[in-house]
């Protein structure tokens, strides 16, 4: 089976989570043949390397959504041939975004219809990218602003916010006019299956393969692809007027994904959420969890608890982790458990904002512990420390997990937290706040407290600290749902099954022209038994029966 996978931002370029999963996805299906068509969104996402591919990952071809396409310079002749109607189709598209009041189910026909009209004249004709940085399009996006009845923020757009919108809007259509859609051709007319790892505009092409020929597209988002993006653009500064028109765009290319998708496959139920809000079918989705390597090797629990009540905080400094609601109520578990401790074992510290957030972490615990150095790191000394993961001397993965009684996850933003996981294989009962994923991937196996609340948090972990049956209960019913639900293998059968389903059931798209043996050679064996139906009956002729062609 040969399958399309496509990606922005990540694979084969990007080294975070996102990218690993694909690498393991492509390795682990060593059955079929994969073409991953990549959308870079920077230079430095290049620059940093890319994965080596397997062999079964055939080719990689990579559009850039920065800067200029080196074609963009012979394209004005191509432009001009047909300027008046892509012009029209994009007048459409954007005031699509800028409407206000329109009923959801005819706006989102009204973008599937300019956006798919882009896309034929793209490649018919090409020149997209230019004519959609040109000053007619600019004026196109100024009039939708400015018309009667659009919403407030639009309407407050500036010239500066215009041009900005104008460059983000052509960045995200660029794979429209990627030279991928020839119909003969060899790259997506080639394949059985897109597989859209990320929502945004990777899921473009895989939209243009199923309506060029018929291709079935699958689309995966692991994380909530349009609240991260919506995210994104507020990070980057954006302005209001500039950040509606977007949002409006990617909400509704989001929807029409939802709506083409052969099967929706979300990593967990919160990003489930998000997706039939945006108008996914109930019936084409299927929840299929992460795999996460390593899982099996992670030391099961130790026979023994540690000599004095541990907590354990396992991850990256970030304001999101809400360190400082973990120290108010590990203040509060103190005063009921006078031995206990509190490990922070973190990743490496990098940017200021990561920096400055430790340390106001660590000048907290010096004034919630004055008599004791709260910011030493040797074990065994103070109630609370700070350990680097994977230091010299300092704790491996396993072995943090371990040292504790009780994992503890505070945060106030989640997505699928895979410390959880890992604490879990480990056979630790966690507590851990109701946030993102937590609950699915808890299952019933750890207590789940209210974000931002200390009280709550130290209630629950003096709870656990108390009572090791039921701690060491919780613990090996942890361990047995992340060994069921989390491994690496269990991922790839769910996707070994899910292409099987999917090519099964969805009709080939029709062979090209003049494709040798594309019809049986009994077909052209000399007698009346061969002929199709309509040719068995008696012709009524108009004149004299020609004499036949010998050709």
């Amino acid at each position: 089976m040969r399958i399309a996978l496509l990606t922005e931002g990540g694979y084969p370029y990007a080294r975070g989570e996102g990218g690993a999963w694909c690498d393991r996805l492509v390795r682990g299906l060593t059955g079929h043949e994969f073409e991953v068509y990549a959308l870079a969104r920077g230079e430095r996402t290049e620059a940093a390397g890319r994965y080596t591919t397997p062999r079964n990952a055939k080719r990689v071809r990579n559009l850039p959504l920065y800067g200029l396409l080196p074609e963009d310079a012979a394209t004005p002749v191509r432009v001009r041939r047909r300027r008046s109607l892509a012009l029209a189709q994009f007048r459409d598209l954007v005031q699509v975004l800028a409407e206000c009041g329109m009923e959801a189910g005819a706006l989102a026909d009204r973008f599937a219809t300019a956006l798919y009209g882009l896309a034929e004249l793209a490649r018919e004709d090409g020149g997209l990218p230019a004519l959609l940085r040109s000053e007619h399009a600019l004026r196109a996006l100024e009039d939708a602003c400015r018309a009667p009845g659009v919403r407030p923020l639009i309407g407050g757009a500036g010239v500066h916010d215009l041009l900005t919108a104008a460059d983000l809007l052509e960045r995200a259509l660029r794979p429209l006019s990627a030279p991928w859609y020839e119909p003969n051709g060899d790259a997506l007319a080639t394949a059985d299956l897109c597989h859209a790892v990320s929502g945004g505009s990777a899921v473009l092409p895989g939209l243009l393969a199923k309506r060029f020929f018929g291709t079935p597209l699958l689309v995966t988002e692991y994380g909530v692809g349009l609240r991260e993006t919506l995210l994104a653009h507020r990070a980057a500064g954006l302005s209001a007027p500039v950040r509606a028109l977007l949002a409006a765009f990617h909400r509704l290319l989001a929807g029409e994904a939802y709506r083409e998708a052969a099967l929706i496959t979300p990593g967990n139920t919160h990003a489930r959420r998000w997706q039939e809000r945006c108008g996914a079918d109930r019936a084409r989705i299927r929840t299929v969890h992460p795999g996460y390597p390593g899982l099996e090797a992670l030391p099961a629990p130790p026979e023994a608890d540690a000599a004095d009540p541990t907590l354990v905080w396992v991850g990256r400094i970030d304001p999101a982790k809400d360190l400082i609601a973990l120290l108010h109520a590990f203040a509060a578990v103190r005063r009921q458990l006078p031995g206990a401790r509190l490990r922070v074992i973190h990743g490496a510290v990098g940017g200021p904002a990561s920096t400055g957030y430790l340390a106001s972490c660590r000048g907290l615990a010096a004034q919630l512990f004055p008599d004791e150095a709260a910011n030493a790191v040797s074990v065994g000394e103070n109630p609370v420390t700070f350990e680097p993961l994977g230091a010299p001397g300092a704790a491996g993965l396993g072995e943090a997990y371990a040292a504790g009684d009780v994992v503890v996850l505070s945060s106030i933003v989640e997505g699928f937290p895979v410390t959880l996981v890992e604490a879990m294989a480990c056979g630790r009962a966690t507590v851990s706040t109701d946030v993102g994923a937590v609950r699915e991937v808890i299952g019933g196996t750890g207590l789940v407290v209210p974000p931002r609340n200390p009280r709550a948090l130290a209630e629950a972990c003096v709870a656990l600290l108390r009572d090791p049956e039921r701690r060491h209960r919780l613990g090996a019913a942890a361990r047995e749902r992340a060994l069921e639900l989390f491994t690496v293998e269990q991922n790839l059968r769910a996707f070994r099954e899910t292409y099987l389903d999917l090519v099964a059931h969805h009709a080939a798209a029709p062979p090209p022209e003049r494709v040798p043996f594309a019809h049986p050679a009994e077909a052209h064996v000399p007698g009346r038994w061969t002929a199709p139906a309509w040719a068995l009956r008696e012709p009524v002729l108009a004149g004299p029966i020609a004499q036949e062609d010998p050709a």
